[in-house]
């Protein structure tokens, strides 16, 4: 069998691992004119259009990022989500949504974990899924944090489907929002009549998500409101079907998005342990993902927080209103050619948002914003290094300084990781 491996960054170097076998003959098919750390004497083809020359294949294995409709190709398009449902012989819970994807698998892990089962993190935010398959039991709990790509051509649905917030994202790869929303969908489409869905109780899209595929499958019910007894918070307890669980202030993690996180993972883990006190020591023992509204540390009587994840402004929205406390924002990057309108005249009206400190491509224009929002308090830097300065210089006694920039990172960083772990270093060094 000849099979293509299109795209050849860490999930096409999996995938080229899991099918490198006498069996098959592989090719690898990248558009970049020169790809690092190719195997030796393995078939390429490399360069612009690469992923238009792909007949002859009997598959092709796309990367997660790769738009489907761009391959070409007679033979059959697959990909390394695809294999793994279709050879996991666990039950799977699968994660969606804009934001809180990982938070929130990450919860429900910790929460298994705690009651003893053997559960595979996998996904974006754990190992990848091909790596761990064939250690996985039919006793083993698979969760599966998935994006967009993963779900954009998936033939198979997870047992457990959980549906977060989903907000406009990721529309410089996909074709508009409705393709976004379409690919995010197949999480439920193909559930069977023993399967569950659990979504946001208040996002439409993640409604319409839920609700679309009815047939024989179990209705959909909504999280974090008491009404369809799964998950929810009442006098600062977490409770599930009328029986409370832990104080809220288990979690580790602050902001009223955090404990909607907390809630779709006490959801989704109910079906395997109904153990109160396997759920508090899950959500004790979680710490937090680095670069989601991640600690770092106080210095006189500041907290510093890393969201260098929060590539997106509805996520920076979030962070500034998970606080109580004064905020000083870092915000700014790399330039998408947005509209910031909306946005900032939102963020103008936080009454906590003391001061934002604006950087990269987008600092002049998000600047502007603001000001026409009415909103005054504004420093533009060049370094995330004079960014960081100055919120020590502005900052007071129980003030917060959260970076959590609202764009990608492309302009000064190579990927958001490195921003955040720049933020982290130079906040140590105060």
């Amino acid at each position: 069998m000849k099979i293509a491996i299109a795209g050849y960054g860490i999930e096409g170097k999996a995938s080229f691992r899991y099918w490198n076998t006498p069996q098959y003959e592989l090719t690898i098919a990248d558009e970049r004119d020169a790809v690092d750390d190719l195997p030796e004497g393995v078939a390429t083809i490399l360069g612009e259009g690469a992923f238009g020359k792909l007949d002859g294949f009997d598959l092709v294995i796309r990367t997660a990022s790769l738009n489907p409709a761009k391959i070409m190709t007679n033979g059959k398009i697959w990909s390394a989500t695809n294999e793994f449902f279709e050879k996991c012989p666990a039950p799977i819970i699968g994660v969606t949504g804009t934001k809180g994807k990982g938070t929130t698998a990450s919860l429900i892990t910790s929460i298994l974990q705690a009651a003893g089962k053997t559960v595979h993190l996998v996904g974006n935010i754990g190992v990848s899924s091909l790596e761990i398959l064939p250690i996985v039991r039919p006793e083993d709990i698979v969760v599966y944090e998935l994006s967009s790509f993963q779900l954009w051509d998936i033939t198979k649905s997870p047992s457990i489907a959980v549906v977060l917030i989903i907000e406009p994202d990721h529309l410089d790869v996909h074709m508009d929002f409705e393709d976004y929303v379409a690919a995010k969908a197949n999480i439920r489409r193909y559930q069977g009549p023993r399967d569950v869905c659990i979504y946001h109780p208040t996002n439409e899209w993640a409604k319409q998500i839920a609700t679309a595929n009815q047939g024989d499958s179990l209705p959909p019910v909504r999280y974090g409101i008491a009404d369809d007894e799964q998950a929810y918070v009442k006098e600062n307890t977490f409770f599930i079907q009328s029986t409370p669980i832990c104080s809220v202030e288990t979690l580790q993690l602050p902001g009223v998005h955090n404990q909607e996180n907390a809630c779709a993972a006490i959801s989704a883990a109910y079906h395997f342990t109904t153990d109160a006190a396997h759920i508090e020591k899950g959500l004790a023992n979680f710490k937090g993902l680095p670069h989601r509204l991640e600690y770092v540390t106080s210095v006189n009587g500041v907290k510093y927080y890393d969201d260098s994840f929060s590539s997106a402004t509805p996520a920076t929205k979030v962070a500034v209103d998970s606080f109580s406390e004064p905020v000083i924002l870092i915000a700014g990057g790399y330039d998408r050619g947005l509209d910031y309108t909306e946005f900032t005249s939102e963020l103008a009206k936080r009454p906590n948002l003391k001061h934002v400190i604006l950087l990269g491509q987008t600092a002049s224009t998000l600047a502007a914003r603001l000001r026409e929002s009415g909103y005054h308090s504004v420093s533009e830097v060049d370094s995330l290094s004079e960014a960081v300065d100055t919120a020590s210089q502005t900052a007071r006694e129980g003030d917060v300084v959260i970076m959590s920039p609202g764009t990608a990172s492309f302009d000064m960083f190579k990927n958001f990781s490195e921003r955040g772990d720049t933020f982290k270093e130079i906040v140590r060094s105060l």
